[in-house]
Formats: C-alpha cells, structure tokens, sequence
C-alpha cells in the first residue's frame, strides 16, 4: 500500500535552532509508513498571535500562498509547531468561511498567479500519528520502552485551541497529546500549571524576556510540588525553546537552576523506537550548547555517550 504522503511544513523555529525535530520527525513518520514531502517555497507561516492581530488580510494572504504551495501538489500539510499550525490551519478555515477575505486574499494571490482554492487539509503531527497511525501500531513499534521514567507534558496553547473550530481535543481536559506519549513508556506526571502558557507565546519573548520567564518558572515550580519529572515533552518547538533555553535564562535572571530534559514528542517517539540520539542530534539543544552539558542519559534509561 503506497505511503500517506504530507507536505512538510517545517517553519522557522525547527530548521533554525531545533533540526534535531526536523531529522526526529523524518525518522518517526518512516517508520510508521507517512512519507514527508519537501515544501519548496514555502515562508513563514506567518506567526498568527504577530500578523494576524495587526493586519489580517495580509496575515491570511501569506498563510494562503504557503497553503496553494500543498494545493498545487495535492498533498496535506503536516507541521510540527503549534503556531505554524495554528497560523495555517486557521488561515483554511476562515478562507473556507469567508467569502470577503477569500475575495481579498485571492485579489493579491493574483499578482503572482496563484489562488487559494481550499482543496487541502492541515495536519499537526500529532493529528497524523494518533488518527491516521494510531496508538496500537505506534505501541508495536516501540522497542525501547521508557520504563521507570517519569513524564511531564507541555500540550502548548495554539494545537487544539479554540477547541469549538478545531474539535482536535479537549482543551480544559486534553487526552490525545498524553495518550501518544505514553506509548513510548513512560510514566505521565499531571501537575496543576500543565496547560497554562509556557511564556513565549503572543510575542511576550521577543517583548520582555524576563515576564516570559516568570511563566516558565511557575510551570516547573508547579512540577515540582507535584513530585517533579526526568524529562518534559511539548509538541512545539517554540515551547521547546522556552522550556529548553529558558531553564539557562532562569538561572542567569532569578539565580535558580532547574535541568529538566525536554524533548519534542518526535524526539520521544524516535527514541522509543529504538534510535539513539546522535542519529537526531539530541545534543544540540540550547541549554546543553549553552551549559555545555549533556542529556541526562541514565535518567532516560540511554547507554552514557558523550
């Protein structure tokens, strides 16, 4: 049976500061039969919460023209950042809904002979590995059980929000994110700041780094009165970047020094199914560069490499 095949929307966060997402994502997806198209031309997405709160015709135009990319192929997109996803997911549907904006954005896609038709679908990863994998055959691909390891979970705010349009999940009470992680073994540690914003969000990184922070910290401070994890898994890697880095950037701003392992769940799932870490590059994330440290291979249940 030939492969279900995705454009990959990679975006700016993955190719820029996590490729390691980028190769994690190719290995994942291959072993469980999706194919990954590369995505020639594509742009920014652009960020929903920057573009589309000051200009929205100009936000969905750019969001539209990555769109016709897919639709000149006939292929899905899949990405594997929330805003990415959110900024094109929301840009399909509301060009779907509203004749005036389609009206407008296809207005300046004619400048450069294109138009948005809407005849594809966005996927976030997380959408194609639970509904379209499954979590039966992602289990039976699991050769590296993460057993004795215990898990935090960072779901990230734009994936499955506002839940009533994208009806991916319960947004108060989300099931699907954990359900897929723990395929790979692990133990799943709930903690009360779960689902509250990981600080980056709404460009309250790039306006005041210090209030993003405050964010962070209250999510880990929040972890640790319920008992701490080894390791945090986010489905973005912007939140990756927040959570990962933004453990350096405490240290340097509030002189308290947390270290948990963060990973995307595609780093997850990758070593899960029995890849090690230098085939994805574990060892590039920020805070080991930064710290030059590096995962903490016995609390992951990894062989020591160094």
């Amino acid at each position: 049976m030939a492969k279900k095949s995705f454009y990959h929307f990679l975006g700016c966060i993955i190719p820029h500061r996590y490729p390691s997402v980028e190769r994690a994502v190719k290995l994942v997806f291959n072993d469980l039969g999706l194919k990954l198209l590369d995505m020639e031309g594509a742009t920014c997405c652009p960020a929903p919460g920057v573009f589309g709160s000051f200009d929205r015709v100009t936000w969905a135009t750019i969001a539209a023209r990555n769109l016709t990319i897919a639709e000149a192929g006939g292929h899905p997109i899949t990405t594997g950042c929330n805003g990415c996803f959110a900024s094109l997911w929301d840009a399909n549907y509301e060009l779907k809904h509203d004749d005036e904006l389609r009206e407008a954005v296809n207005e300046n896609l004619a400048e450069i002979d294109r138009e948005f038709k809407g005849t594809i679908e966005v996927w976030h990863y997380v959408d194609a590995l639970y509904n379209l994998v499954g979590l039966e055959k992602i289990r039976e691909r699991v050769t590296r059980p993460f057993k004795g390891v215990r898990m935090a979970l960072h779901p990230g705010c734009h994936w499955m929000r506002p839940k009533i349009i994208k009806q991916k999940d319960d947004s108060e009470r989300p099931h699907i994110f954990r359900e897929l992680c723990e395929t790979s073994g692990a133990e799943y540690v709930p903690y009360k700041d779960e689902l509250i914003c990981c600080g980056a969000g709404g460009a309250v990184r790039t306006a005041d780094v210090k209030i993003a922070l405050e964010f962070t910290k209250q999510k880990f401070d929040s972890l640790l009165k319920a008992g701490g994890a080894d390791m945090i898994v986010t489905p973005c890697p912007f939140c990756e970047l927040q959570l990962d880095m933004g453990q350096v950037e405490i240290q340097n701003y509030f002189e308290q020094q947390y270290t948990f392992d963060i990973l995307h769940v595609v780093e997850l799932l990758a070593l899960a199914f029995g890849h090690e870490p230098e085939e994805f590059g574990l060892k590039t994330h920020l805070q080991y560069m930064q710290r030059k440290t590096h995962p903490n291979w016995e609390r992951l249940g990894l062989e020591a490499k160094t």
